[in-house]
């Protein structure tokens, strides 16, 4: 398994770009790659929250790989903790 906690920023399907914090690690079930965890933004906009498919996801080396949102969950009164499933290859 591997794994990456640090600095990452999402974009939004319409280009909007959103700075926060991932944590992510590969998978490996039955024979099928694959990879996925959480992001914390550092706002919170409405988009964000309705966010979906055609994501993108940056890590500080210019690797970008495509992420879907499988769920957002409120901690506190003013973050969420968005679940992703990555796409393709782990950009790690």
């Amino acid at each position: 398994m591997t794994t990456y906690s640090g600095p990452a920023r999402l974009t939004l399907a319409d280009g909007t770009r959103v700075s926060g914090m991932a944590s992510l690690s590969t998978n490996q079930r039955a024979g099928v790659d694959g990879w996925g965890g959480t992001f914390r933004p550092d706002d919170v906009t409405d988009d964000l929250r309705n966010a979906g498919e055609g994501l993108l996801l940056e890590l500080p080396y210019d690797e970008v790989s495509a992420v879907a949102v499988t769920g957002v969950r409120s901690l506190l009164a003013t973050q969420i903790l968005l679940s992703l499933a990555g796409r393709g290859p782990a950009p790690f």
